[in-house]
């Protein structure tokens, strides 16, 4: 087990991204409030957090690797101060073949602000992945993309 305190982790700025870090709140009975956040688990994770990191302008706040240092254990990236997502290494067990269709999950990242700014994300997210649809307007967003990126993860891209 790691103990994310000796390495370096601030407990104080974790509680504060983890009250603020969800995209979706739920009021239940009780008067607990629901959280959900997004994670992935891929094959290469080290990789993925760069891309990650470049494609949407996010900075690392909790890196815990395994004893080799080649693995993300768990890695939480934020944007302006908010929770994006977290990535870990994928168990060899999990399924992480390449998809080259729709699928069931996608990551919706909108208000992107500009087309440069989607062009620039699926630039990188594109490498070695699958293009469902190539930047340009649908129905209701002025442009946006559907792309599969290497590690098996559907994104939804858009101003």
């Amino acid at each position: 087990m790691v103990d994310a305190g000796t390495m370096g982790y601030d407990q104080e700025k974790q509680d504060e991204l983890s009250m603020s870090q969800s995209q979706s709140t739920c009021s239940s009975r009780g008067g607990l409030i629901l959280k959900i956040s997004s994670q992935v688990y891929v094959k290469g994770s080290l990789d993925a957090v760069d891309r990650y990191c470049r494609a949407f302008g996010l900075e690392k706040v909790l890196e815990i690797k395994n004893e080799a240092g080649n693995e993300y254990m768990h890695c939480e990236l934020v944007r302006n101060g908010q929770l994006f997502m977290a990535v870990s290494e994928a168990p060899k067990d999990c399924d992480t073949s390449p998809k080259t269709s729709w699928q069931t999950m996608a990551f919706n990242v909108y208000d992107m602000g500009s087309e440069e700014a989607v062009r620039q994300a699926f630039d990188i997210l594109q490498e070695g992945g699958t293009v469902i649809d190539p930047p340009g307007p649908c129905d209701w967003n002025a442009y946006c993309s559907n792309v599969i990126d290497r590690f098996g993860v559907f994104w939804w891209i858009a101003i």
